[in-house]
C-alpha cells in the first residue's frame, strides 16, 4: 500500500516532538487527525486544519501515527485504540521506546493484521519543525519504502536498520551516545569556568574539532550562559532512552559502565526536581557537586 496526500492519517501524541511533526504534515497538505490525551494540545494543529480525532473511527484512517512518551504511554494508548484496529492498516511509532515493549505490540498488532513499524527519530525538536530529523525504522522492507512521500515531509534521510525492534535499538544506542555525552559537556563547562575559560567562547572554539557534536553546539552555549528555556530536551526523556539502553545491555549480559554512570547522574538530577527541566540544567547538578 503506497500513501501520498489523499491518505487519512490519524496523528497521537501531541508533545514536543509529535506536534511539530504534525504540523509540518498538515503544511504539507495531507488529511490529518490529531488526538493526545490532554485534548487542549491538539488546538493549535486543529486551528491549522487538523481534523479532532475520536479513538472509536481509527479504523477509518489507513496510516496511524504514534509520538508517545515512554514505554506506558505506548502501551496504555495501544490498549485504547486496539479494538477498533481493521486488517491493512499501518502503525508507525516515531516514539523512543524499548525494544521488548516494541516486539510486544507489534506481536499484538500482527494478530490484528496491522503492520507494525518502529520508527524513532533524531533531531530534537528543531529538526521536527524543519523537516530533517533522521529516522531509524524496523520492519517490513516494503511498507518502508511505500511511506516515502510521508518520511520526506518529516525527515532529511530513513535507514532501515532490519526487522522489527531494529529502529528501537538504533534509537537507543543513538540516545546513549547523547545522554552520556551530555554529562561529560556540562562537566567540561564546570571545568573550565572554574579554570578562568570565558565559557562562552567554547562552542565556538572547539567547532570542527574531534570533541565537537550537534549537542555540544546546543548544550555548551546554554550551560555556559545558564539559559533553560525553551526546553528542548526533557530530562525525564534522556533519562528513560539511557535506562532503555542499560536494560538492552543487560539482555545481551553487555556491561556499559560509562552509560550507567551517566544515568544515575541524569537520575538523581531528575529526582532533585529537574524532570521536566531542560537537559542544559545538568551543569547545574555539577557545579552544587561542586559547592
Amino acid at each position: 500500500m503506497s500513501f501520498d496526500r489523499s491518505s487519512k492519517i490519524a496523528f497521537l501524541g501531541m508533545g514536543l516532538m509529535g506536534s511539530r511533526m504534525a504540523a509540518r504534515l498538515i503544511q504539507a497538505g495531507f488529511d490529518v487527525a490529531v488526538w493526545n490525551r490532554t485534548a487542549s494540545a491538539c488546538d493549535e494543529l486543529i486551528d491549522m486544519g487538523a481534523a479532532q480525532l475520536a479513538l472509536k473511527d481509527i479504523g477509518a484512517y489507513p496510516l496511524i501515527l504514534t509520538c508517545l512518551a515512554d514505554d506506558a504511554a505506548a502501551a496504555s494508548v495501544y490498549a485504547l485504540i486496539e479494538p477498533f484496529l481493521k486488517a491493512e492498516q499501518v502503525i508507525v511509532d516515531f516514539s523512543s521506546l524499548s525494544v521488548s515493549l516494541t516486539l510486544q505490540l507489534a506481536e499484538q498488532a500482527k494478530q490484528k493484521k496491522v503492520i507494525w513499524i518502529d520508527a524513532p527519530v533524531s533531531g530534537g525538536t528543531a529538526g521536527a519543525e524543519q523537516g530533517t530529523l533522521v529516522i531509524f525504522a524496523g520492519g517490513h522492507a516494503q511498507t518502508i519504502q511505500d511511506l516515502t512521500l510521508i518520511y520526506n515531509v518529516l525527515s532529511q534521510r530513513v535507514t532501515r536498520m532490519g526487522g522489527t525492534g531494529t529502529g528501537q535499538a538504533t534509537k537507543i544506542c543513538n540516545q546513549l551516545i547523547v545522554a552520556a555525552n551530555s554529562a561529560l559537556i556540562a562537566e567540561a563547562v564546570a571545568l573550565a569556568g572554574q579554570a578562568g575559560v570565558d565559557t562562552a567562547l567554547l562552542a565556538p572554539a572547539l567547532a570542527g574539532g574531534f570533541a565537537d557534536s550537534k549537542p555540544f553546539q546546543i548544550l555548551a552555549p546554554r550551560m555556559a550562559s545558564h539559559t533553560f528555556e525553551p526546553v528542548q530536551w526533557k530530562v525525564q526523556t534522556l533519562a528513560k532512552d539511557l535506562n532503555n539502553a542499560v536494560q538492552l545491555a543487560a539482555s545481551h549480559q553487555l556491561k556499559i559502565p560509562v552509560a550507567e554512570l551517566a544515568l544515575r547522574q541524569l537520575q538523581n538530577h531528575q529526582a532533585n526536581g529537574f524532570a521536566e527541566k531542560d537537559l542544559s540544567t545538568v551543569i547545574q547538578h555539577v557545579e552544587q557537586r561542586e559547592s
